[in-house]
């Protein structure tokens, strides 16, 4: 077990305003949370804490993610989309994830049905790593709009940003900027997200 993720339970993720407040996601969940640790824990992942939340990992390989959101908890895999799903369980975090997949639960119960199955999902996602199969990412299908090309020309750093950007990330971008008729209305979308993109930020990442 990690320190880490004990002061996460106790105080909250810290990535937003209500952090070490009894309206925090984490403290909203705090029992299904406590439970889906203690189940993964069981299967014998190491515990580490990475982009605040807690992480499970098979020799430096992240396997899956325990964490809170405000609508659910979840177990996050990330490379969930090559797991078979016989007992569909699990769910896209958005229209373009390509690789993450969640099992989300708003109670205990719900928890507790399920675990044996939840734990041959976590045992199949350990075999995923051992074996070494990877995620197959669609590389950028939609067409790069006009206007993003050109900020690209315009400001160098803005396009080495993007590109370092993940391919989820990436492609989530591209619909978003592509989506309005007006190109005024494309390079207004463009420029309120320069910044998110520059730190290294999704569309949907807070």
């Amino acid at each position: 077990m990690n320190h880490k993720v004990d002061i996460y339970l106790e105080e909250g993720c810290g990535r937003c305003s209500l952090y070490r407040t009894p309206e925090c996601k984490v403290h909203t969940w705090q029992e299904e949370l406590k439970l889906l640790r203690k189940i993964v824990l069981d299967c014998g992942l190491q515990e580490e804490y990475k982009w605040s939340q807690p992480c499970y990992t098979y020799k430096n390989g992240n396997i899956l993610l325990v964490t809170a959101f405000k609508e659910y908890a979840t177990i996050a895999f990330f490379k969930g989309s090559l797991l078979k799903d016989s007992h569909d369980i699990l769910t896209a975090p958005g229209e373009n994830s390509q690789a993450v997949r969640q099992a989300r639960f708003t109670n205990v119960k719900d928890i507790i049905k399920i675990e044996p199955i939840l734990k041959s999902y976590i045992y199949e996602a350990l075999e995923v790593e051992k074996s070494g199969l990877k995620v197959t990412f669609k590389k950028n299908p939609e067409p790069l709009p006009e206007e993003l090309e050109g900020k690209f020309s315009e400001l160098p750093e803005f396009k080495s940003a993007f590109e370092a950007l993940t391919p989820g990330r990436k492609r989530g971008y591209i619909l978003h900027f592509s989506q309005p008729k007006q190109s005024k209305t494309r390079e207004s979308r463009i420029e309120k997200n320069i910044e998110r993109i520059l730190n290294g930020k999704g569309f949907h990442d807070r």
